[in-house]
């Protein structure tokens, strides 16, 4: 490992993954658990650095620490679903919640805090993969080729974008994505927050996790003329929630 990046690996057709960590240790720990699952890899140390490697390639997944030598890894995952809606993991020592949320917030798909449980890092990588359709862009893989149309909205989940009702173009995160994608496929339908995480995040949440609830707060801030009081996506108070209103779906134009 050197002093900006490390010997990535090159594995004829496996998805690369890109890990933004700084205590060679740590970051040895990852990249050789992922190696070992099939997976090739790319090592930095700092986020310049990975700003530069983005520049000509493009991975599958990056994992981020948040404690980077050029700045803080909050910063560098907002830049990230700014420039490059690039499907991301925060693996850091930070376990603060209001961390935790940010990094959410900010479209991150998952978030772990270190010490961390290899194995779990894997099943995490492959959940996100799998929402993101394996790709960097993130766009889930089904229904492939259709568009869903509600409340004068368009989600197009090949792209992922939302179209609103006055024709302006939104990007979604991945996770942000599943978890519609979820909804929209069970409009008017109470599913609870243990079956949304079951459902939009391949199983690797506790049941006390709170990222549904952040997503769905993104989503509300998207579609909702007012997320306070949303018509929408709707909280149906000790069940869950429930996408109010007509769904069609139809092939991309």
């Amino acid at each position: 490992m050197g002093q900006g990046r490390g010997e990535g690996t090159q594995k004829e057709g496996a998805q690369k993954i890109v890990v933004v960590e700084d205590e060679i240790d740590v970051a040895q720990t990852i990249v050789r658990t992922l190696e070992q699952s099939g997976f090739a890899t790319e090592h930095f140390i700092r986020g310049r650095d990975l700003r530069q490697f983005l520049k000509r390639e493009r991975p599958a997944l990056c994992v981020i620490d948040l404690g980077l030598p050029d700045g803080d890894g909050l910063d560098l995952v907002r830049s990230l679903q700014e420039e490059n809606r690039l499907a991301v993991i925060i693996l850091t020592g930070r376990g603060d919640a209001t961390d935790r949320v940010v990094g959410l917030e900010l479209g991150a798909d998952d978030y772990m805090v270190k010490p961390f449980e290899p194995r779990e890092l894997v099943a995490r990588v492959r959940a996100v993969l799998r929402r993101s359709g394996g790709r960097g862009e993130g766009a889930p893989q089904e229904p492939a080729g259709r568009q869903a149309r509600f409340h004068g909205w368009v989600f197009s989940p090949d792209s992922l974008t939302l179209t609103d009702p006055d024709g302006q173009e939104m990007a979604v995160s991945a996770a942000e994505a599943q978890l519609l994608l979820v909804l929209l496929k069970a409009p008017n339908r109470v599913l609870s927050r243990e079956q949304l995480l079951e459902m939009a995040s391949a199983g690797t949440f506790s049941p006390f996790d709170r990222s549904i609830d952040v997503r769905v707060s993104r989503l509300r801030q998207k579609l909702e003329a007012d997320s306070r009081d949303p018509k929408i996506i709707k909280t149906i108070y000790g069940a869950g929630y429930l996408f109010a209103g007509k769904v069609e779906w139809a092939e991309a134009e």
